[in-house]
C-alpha cells in the first residue's frame, strides 16, 4: 500500500479530513478524530537513516498508535519500525513500500482509530 491509497482508504473509511499543520512539513499529513481531535493517524517522509536503515533516500511512512504489547512484537519484523517523533511504546511507523500488506496496514489503523476514540461515560447506576 503506498501513500496515495492510504489516504483514499482512511478518507473512504473514517468521517475524517486531512489536515496538513506544519508550514515545514506541507507533504505530513495527519488524520483525526472529528469530535475530540485526536490523531489516529500520520503520514511522513522520513530519511531512511532516521529508522535505523543503511541506505539513503526518502521512506513514505505511517504513524500509528498501538497496544505497547503489540508494538514490541511488530517492531521485529520488516517494514515496521520504533515510532518516528512519538510515543515509541504506543505508536509505531510503518513502511508505506509494499513491505507490509495492504490488509494488515487497514487493520492497524481501525486499531489506532479505536484506541484514540472519545471515551464513552459508563452509563449512571440507579441508586
Amino acid at each position: 500500500m503506498n501513500r496515495e491509497e492510504l489516504e483514499e482508504w482512511i478518507l473512504a473509511t473514517y468521517q475524517t479530513q486531512v489536515d496538513f499543520p506544519w508550514e515545514k512539513h506541507p507533504t505530513y499529513q495527519v488524520f483525526r478524530h472529528s469530535s475530540n481531535k485526536k490523531w489516529f493517524a500520520v503520514i511522513l517522509e522520513v530519511p531512511k537513516e532516521k529508522l535505523g536503515l543503511p541506505e539513503e533516500g526518502v521512506l513514505q511512512v505511517v504513524n500509528i498508535k498501538c497496544d505497547p504489547i503489540m508494538v514490541g512484537s511488530l517492531r521485529l519484523e520488516p517494514g515496521f519500525f520504533p515510532a518516528y517523533h512519538m510515543n515509541k511504546e504506543k505508536w509505531l511507523t510503518i513502511a508505506l513500500d509494499g513491505t507490509v500488506p495492504a490488509q494488515r496496514i487497514q487493520m492497524l489503523i481501525d486499531i489506532s482509530f479505536g484506541l484514540t476514540a472519545p471515551k464513552r461515560e459508563a452509563p449512571k447506576q440507579n441508586q
